[in-house]
């Protein structure tokens, strides 16, 4: 199973004896602009055209509960999630393929949420939508109720204990973008800055001028150069969790698993008592 799939790829496997289920994953981060701007509307752009097939998922409301003590975008209810898959058609026996509209966050979240809660054949659209060069379809579908039942792993996520811990005993990677790990800036979050020890990393150098993922040999020399070592322990954290899965993503893609820290740095900063450290250095 790879964890990501070419445009290609995924109308090869749509011609097949076991077509994927397609979730159409389309969303932005939103953050409050001068000039008034409406948010992004995911349903909207899923309205205007999607792949055939596909069936759209909110990832504010079906992959995240509410905002609040847990950060911005925390774990949903796991009973809600897996409500909202199979209605989506979702079942362990076929592979899903997600999207979206090509930043690969949003769709990572997903399968990051899928492969943790169980399913055995998650993958992401590399490039998103912007890659499929087929046709696009505007009706609704209504496929038929999938089984799926979540289940979730002992291993791979991350609260803020493990993540500080892991810190200090592997590698933790902080996927936002440099200014906000360093505290430059933070235009969401209650206080700049990053977790003592964590290394910065940001999500958009996983990924080339199109959007899609650099080779997996280019990846794993990226992260080992962070610190990624063989057999050292990797997590992952980032605003709320979203650009986090993604990269979450990029080290499976070079074949090194990492878990993710959901709630991170709009948990973390919230809880006064929690160190804070700033600047370029990880300490």
């Amino acid at each position: 199973m790879n964890a990501i799939i070419s445009a290609s790829e995924l109308a090869s496997a749509l011609a097949g004896d076991n077509p994927p289920v397609l979730l159409d994953v389309r969303w932005q981060l939103s953050v409050a602009k001068a000039a008034g701007e409406p948010p992004f509307d995911g349903r909207a752009a899923y309205a205007a055209g999607h792949l055939p097939g596909a069936v759209f998922v909110d990832l504010d409301r079906e992959l995240a509960g509410s905002p609040g003590a847990g950060g911005r975008h925390p774990l949903p209810d796991l009973a809600e999630f897996g409500a909202a898959m199979r209605r989506a058609g979702v079942s362990p026996a076929r592979p899903v393929v997600v999207y979206d509209g090509g930043q690969g966050w949003a769709a990572a979240r997903a399968w990051w949420l899928l492969r943790w809660t169980g399913h055995p054949d998650v993958s992401v659209l590399d490039g998103g939508l912007t890659a499929w060069e087929g046709p696009l379809a505007t009706d609704v579908p209504a496929p038929a109720e999938g089984d799926f039942e979540p289940v979730p792993a002992a291993a791979g996520l991350l609260d803020a204990d493990g993540a500080a811990a892991l810190a200090r005993s592997g590698v933790l990677f902080d996927a936002r973008a440099g200014e906000r790990y360093r505290g430059d800036v933070e235009p969401i979050d209650r206080i700049g800055g990053h977790i003592p020890g964590a290394v910065s990393a940001p999500t958009h150098d996983n990924v080339g001028p199109d959007g899609r993922f650099l080779p997996a040999e280019e990846l794993g020399a990226r992260f080992k150069a962070l610190g990624a070592a063989d057999g050292t322990q990797v997590g992952v954290y980032c605003g709320s969790g979203v650009s986090g899965a993604h990269e979450v993503l990029a080290l499976a893609v070079a074949g090194i698993p990492a878990a993710l820290y959901v709630g991170s740095w709009s948990e973390w900063s919230s809880d006064p008592s929690r160190s804070v450290a700033v600047g370029p250095d990880p300490q």
